[in-house]
């Protein structure tokens, strides 16, 4: 018997489903069988990967149950074929193969998805990370791809936009209307005496460049106003919130409730610091905890104050470790959670922050958020 006759035959023990059922009604599992480097090339959206050769020694751990609802493809329908047949003689009651398999799925114009591959630069760059088993290669390549947006290059930017950078979060932008001065080199640690009077997000886009290629930063050297914020904050997947104003966080609260987009809140004045997340409806928001903003005078900020130069690097820190596990999924963020530090006593202590019932934006009857500019409104006080 030569292979066709064989194919043949296979085929003819096995169920074969068109391109056109798995578009309309997409298994419960759906295994590309193909090689590495054609997985690279692009799969089917919700597929998961398993080499013909490691199939059968893979299957039970993946899906164990064997009434599962199952489609296998590969390259053009033979691969998979053949391991449906596979499938079924390990008992495997509704496993199909999809005919024609990737080509014709290309060819009926379905959407196809690729999977991020590491280079070589990246594993060693990155080698850190990928020992850990709740990073890992799948956890590096979310941090490569996912967006971060900084509110503000200052004391907490700076640092915690460093140590993003250096985690590799493919995407950071910086919202920053001012420019360095030499008075903030004392705690602004992303900026250098050569670059004062240069703007801060330019002057942060030239440090990250400098310290790993692989991140790109968008740079947004405006005010955050009524106007801008939800276009702004609209591309990426969270904030890191380093403001030291309050008409700035309300306006921010407001937007990114709006968008449901996370916001990791920091403070710090003189020698204490906190951090928070806000977490849309899944925790407080800002207004949970301050339902109005204070009057001006009421709120110094660090220019007026003053402030250690060591202790943004602290909380900026912590601001970037919150924002990783939130990218990958990982540890207890600090929602609904309230993280204090006393730096002139060594101190961390942290404190419940439950939702507001009755809160004037997140509560289950709150009216429609209107966006306000908080800077006119705080004046008017």
């Amino acid at each position: 018997m030569d292979f066709q006759s064989y194919l043949k035959r296979v085929k003819a023990e096995i169920v074969e489903t068109s391109v056109d059922e798995v578009a309309a009604r997409p298994p419960a599992q759906l295994i590309d069988v193909r090689e590495g480097d054609e997985w690279a090339e692009g799969h089917l959206p919700g597929a998961t990967w398993v080499p013909r050769g490691k199939l059968e020694l893979r299957i039970e751990d993946l899906v164990p149950e064997r009434e599962t609802d199952l489609v296998l493809y590969c390259a053009g329908g033979t691969r998979s074929a053949l391991a449906a047949q596979a499938l079924q003689a390990l008992g495997y009651t509704r496993v199909r193969s999809m005919a024609g398999g990737f080509g014709a799925w290309k060819r009926a114009g379905q959407p196809i998805e690729k999977p991020y591959v590491m280079t070589v630069a990246q594993k060693s760059r990155y080698a850190r990370h990928l020992l850990l088993s709740e990073v890992g290669e799948k956890g590096q390549e979310k941090l490569l791809q996912a967006k971060v947006l900084l509110i503000g290059a200052g004391g907490l930017g700076a640092p915690a936009g460093l140590y993003l950078a250096a985690a590799g979060v493919g995407t950071m932008g910086f919202v920053d209307d001012d420019v360095v001065d030499e008075s903030n080199l004392q705690r602004q640690v992303i900026h250098n005496t050569r670059r004062v009077g240069v703007p801060k997000v330019e002057s942060a886009a030239q440090t990250i460049a400098d310290l790993n290629p692989d991140v790109k930063v968008v740079q947004h050297r405006v005010r955050l106003s009524s106007a801008n914020v939800l276009e702004i904050i609209k591309d990426y997947d969270l904030i890191v919130d380093g403001t030291d104003n309050f008409p700035t966080r309300y306006l921010l609260n407001d937007a990114s409730l709006m968008l449901r987009k996370p916001v990791v809140n920091a403070s710090i004045f003189a020698f204490e610091g906190q951090v928070t997340v806000f977490h849309p409806f899944v925790g407080p928001c800002y207004r949970c905890l301050y339902p109005e903003p204070p009057p001006p005078d009421m709120a110094p900020s660090c220019n007026e104050a003053g402030v250690l130069g060591v202790l943004p690097g602290v909380i900026g820190v912590v601001q970037a470790t919150e924002a990783v596990k939130l990218i990958l999924g990982i540890g207890k963020p600090l929602v609904g959670r309230l993280l204090q530090y006393d730096a002139l006593h060594m101190k961390f202590r942290e404190f419940k922050l439950p939702r507001d019932p009755h809160c004037v934006t997140c509560s289950e009857g709150a009216k429609p958020i209107e966006l306000i500019d908080y800077e006119q409104f705080c004046a008017g006080r």
